[in-house]
């Protein structure tokens, strides 16, 4: 195992552009002003879908970002789109610096992946939490999940462990899913190294994430091995091409959309029908779920993905596996990656948080 110092928030804060600060800060002053005016700067009525109210700050929110111009992603390549996700995290991601220490880890195997580990601050517990980043299995990295992992290891009070997972186009399904079971491996046996119990790893996830953190719960019960005390699974993607209705009523305007989902598909499983019924693509379809890590499912009201994460937490729960589930009213898909200067995402991650705690605090106990 290799170690090297990781940037630090206020590294991130020196190095970002003056332009990038100026705009966060107009974003978080936004963000904080009385509902009323944030629908009011939004140009429209508050949204009502499917009996749900899209809450004021995010309906202000996607009105910047329409306002900044929609990514194309079918003329984008996959390093434009990684650049872009990693301006979006300075834009909008938390920087929470009281962790006890970070630093940069390899995951030595097979296949090397790049990790970061984050201790919790003093006082903290010896759980460990293997987290892996979302970003439709295409974008994503240490970097641009760096501040939730952050709030997860000081506000669960646990250690965390990023994962680097290998990325699509250039290592199509099932290399991700790959590499979550060789990292959850990898995480168990060198836990202690981390200062951390081995016997209390569990897994989390958000988007993309979440389908890897189910997927490895799912390899480890197939292959025999012990299961991670928690699954932590955060919007998680559960069915390739599924028809939910979820899918067609929060398919446009809401961040996530039907043609970003069907690029990132058709860069994760390569064009190949097939790959979306396998169970290491799409978890729900798997055949044994009885005997899983306990689970937290958390999705958004207005996100495509909503149903078929709920789902498959009815699915859990109806394989004998404890499961709690919590639907965010008014937020959209990649609320994670908004808690830096949304009020009302930073609040979700708090509570996801504190769920976290929670159950770790009994989870494996006798």
């Amino acid at each position: 195992m290799s170690a090297s110092p990781a940037p630090s928030s206020t590294d991130q804060l020196a190095g970002a552009t003056a332009k990038g600060r100026v705009l966060r800060a107009l974003v978080q002053g936004l963000l904080a002003l009385p509902p009323a005016l944030q629908l009011k700067l939004s140009g429209r009525p508050q949204v009502r879908i499917d009996g749900q109210a899209l809450a004021p700050g995010t309906q202000l929110m996607l009105r910047l970002l329409e306002l900044d111009g929609e990514e194309d992603l079918a003329t984008a390549t996959p390093e434009q789109t990684r650049a872009a996700r990693r301006r979006s995290a300075d834009l909008f991601g938390a920087r929470e610096p009281r962790v006890g220490s970070v630093r940069d880890v390899v995951l030595d195997g097979d296949v090397p992946l790049p990790g970061r580990h984050y201790a919790p601050p003093p006082g903290g517990g010896s759980e460990l939490i293997v987290f892996f980043h979302g970003g439709g299995f295409v974008f994503g990295d240490l970097d641009t999940h760096d501040g939730v992992c952050r709030m997860l290891a000081v506000h669960v009070g646990a250690h965390v462990l990023a994962v680097d997972y290998r990325l699509a186009p250039e290592h199509p399904f099932p290399a991700a899913a790959e590499d979550a079971h060789a990292a959850l491996r990898w995480a168990r046996a060198n836990a202690a190294a981390l200062g951390a119990d081995p016997a209390r790893v569990a897994v989390a996830g958000d988007s993309a994430g979440g389908n890897l953190a189910a997927v490895a719960c799912q390899a480890a019960l197939a292959a025999g091995e012990p299961q991670p005390v928690l699954q932590l699974l955060i919007y998680p993607v559960t069915r390739f091409g599924s028809s939910y209705p979820s899918r067609e009523l929060f398919g446009e305007g809401f961040f996530l959309t039907n043609s970003r989902m069907g690029w990132f598909d058709s860069h994760y499983l390569g064009g190949d029908p097939q790959h979306a019924l396998d169970p290491r693509a799409s978890p729900l379809l798997a055949e044994r779920l009885a005997g899983l890590a306990p689970a937290i499912v958390a999705t958004a009201a207005f996100d495509p993905l909503r149903d078929e994460g709920e789902a498959y937490a009815q699915a859990l729960r109806e394989a004998g596996v404890p499961t709690l589930t919590r639907r965010f009213d008014g937020l959209i898909h990649g609320f994670v990656s908004a808690a830096g200067v949304s009020r009302d995402a930073r609040e979700a991650v708090l509570e996801l948080a504190g769920a976290t705690r929670a159950l770790l605090a009994t989870a494996g106990n006798p």
